[in-house]
């Protein structure tokens, strides 16, 4: 059963050619935080692009719940009326974050230097995640946490009533580790300190200086030092949210694995934190344009005119690149199926917590598919079996996770025979378009 409803089983089968335009939604990432920073802010903050999945749909009630007005006005085109910093108000209910571990995380983050009291909760998949990663440091600042064992929500914060600024290096790379302690350390005083060994995703450090705070990044023997100065005056801003890497991965991956496909994939961000994928998809030897490079909103995105590549070869994936595309493994791992040789990714112990262990959920998927594909704590190997090599013919678990659910549908696409996901609700959190968008350029995917 999905989060928010009865299981959605969804089927894809082998499909021609794929053209036309992808036009992805806007980056949940930055949409995310678009509404929370104009819930800081004094003022009314515009938004355009934003993307109306559930995950984000869910941060908007947030702050609506926290005292900010946040109104949607047409497609993509919402404002917020922010409530300044440290303004935050008590919520008179339960804070339902739904699937999203970022949202989460980040209004966690954003309260716990104001002295309220929240409950948050979520769907089956978010009540599995550790929460402790983020109010271990938020604890630093004064704050308090109360969960189920393990960290796992429901969970009730108690905002500091004197918070202090803190110092904190990461544990771990995580950028929603990160956004969390900048955005507590937003109303405390002094200065507050994120310690980085390996860059993540700097969407939080972009909008902050785009909202007006005084944040500074400085690369020592340490890693990436980011000092933030506390309590100012955040100003509303007009934000153009690009479109998502993260959802245009699938239509790219598609678009390289099933024959004679031509594709155009527009706006998409470029970010140097969120890369990865299109670096390694490069390295494999895919046929991606990166057209008309600019910047919008202050990200700098390009056009992607993306073509079948029947001479996709297996790579060695660095470690390092992991933060850079964390979320992108499960589409990769498609791909490197469909590829000749064998695709090893290391570093991605972090995808054993994310919505699912993507690890496990793409090692068994796989399998049943007649993937041959080897695993340990920390690394993923798909031995690749050439263009339209992989058999199928399987039902595939979601795992209550969108990006298994897509990764499986777009490897139907090429495969031999059909393959069925048990649950494609979860999907609706970051790409409610998904169905209707990849069959317009031509794909094969049904309601099941």
């Amino acid at each position: 059963m999905s989060g928010h409803g009865d299981a959605q089983p969804m089927i894809s089968a082998k499909c021609g050619a794929l053209s036309g335009t992808a036009a992805v939604p806007g980056d949940k990432s930055i949409s995310h935080r678009a509404l929370i920073f104009g819930a800081m802010a004094v003022g009314e903050t515009r938004i355009t692009g934003l993307l109306e999945g559930q995950d984000v749909l869910d941060t908007a009630s947030a702050m609506r719940a926290f005292g900010a007005t946040v109104l949607r006005h047409a497609e993509g085109a919402w404002t917020v009326r922010g409530v300044g910093t440290g303004g935050f108000s008590e919520p008179e209910d339960v804070i339902d974050c739904g699937n999203s571990g970022t949202g989460v995380r980040l209004i966690m983050g954003t309260m716990a230097t104001t002295p309220i009291t929240a409950t948050f909760t979520g769907d089956a998949s978010l009540r599995k995640r550790p929460m402790g990663r983020v109010t271990d440091p938020l604890a630093l600042f004064g704050a308090r946490a109360w969960g189920r064992s393990g960290g796992r929500l429901p969970m009730t914060v108690v905002g500091a009533a004197d918070p202090v600024p803190v110092r904190y290096t990461l544990p771990v790379a995580s950028a929603q580790v990160k956004s969390a302690v900048l955005l507590a350390g937003l109303n405390a005083p002094g200065e507050t300190v994120v310690i980085e060994r390996e860059p993540t995703r700097d969407h939080s450090e972009r909008m902050l200086l785009g909202f007006g705070a005084e944040l500074h990044v400085e690369k020592t023997g340490e890693g990436h030092v980011i000092t933030l100065r506390g309590r100012p005056e955040l100003r509303p801003q007009t934000v153009a949210v690009p479109r998502d890497p993260s959802s245009a991965a699938f239509p790219v991956a598609a678009a390289l694995i099933v024959e004679g496909s031509d594709i155009l994939v527009p706006g998409v961000s470029q970010n140097l934190t969120r890369n990865g994928l299109y670096l390694t998809l490069v390295e494999m030897g895919a046929a991606i344009d990166f057209l008309n490079p600019r910047e919008e909103g202050g990200e700098p995105v390009a056009d992607l005119h993306v073509r079948f590549s029947p001479g996709l070869r297996g790579v060695e994936v660095p470690p390092e690149r992991a933060p850079s595309m964390i979320d992108e493994y499960p589409i990769l791992s498609v791909v490197s199926a469909f590829a000749e040789g064998k695709t090893t990714m290391r570093g991605v112990k972090e995808l054993r917590v994310k919505e699912s262990d993507r690890i496990d959920a793409m090692a068994r998927g796989l399998e049943a598919c007649g993937v041959r594909v080897e695993e340990d704590e920390d690394t993923l190997v798909v031995h690749g079996m050439g263009p339209g090599g992989m058999p199928g013919g399987a039902t595939c678990r979601s795992h209550l996770d969108h990006r298994i659910a897509m990764s499986f549908l777009v490897a139907g696409m090429a495969a031999k025979a059909e393959i069925a996901v048990d649950d494609a609700s979860p999907i609706a959190t970051s790409f409610p378009i998904f169905e209707s968008l990849m069959n317009g350029l031509g794909a094969a995917i049904r309601q099941g």
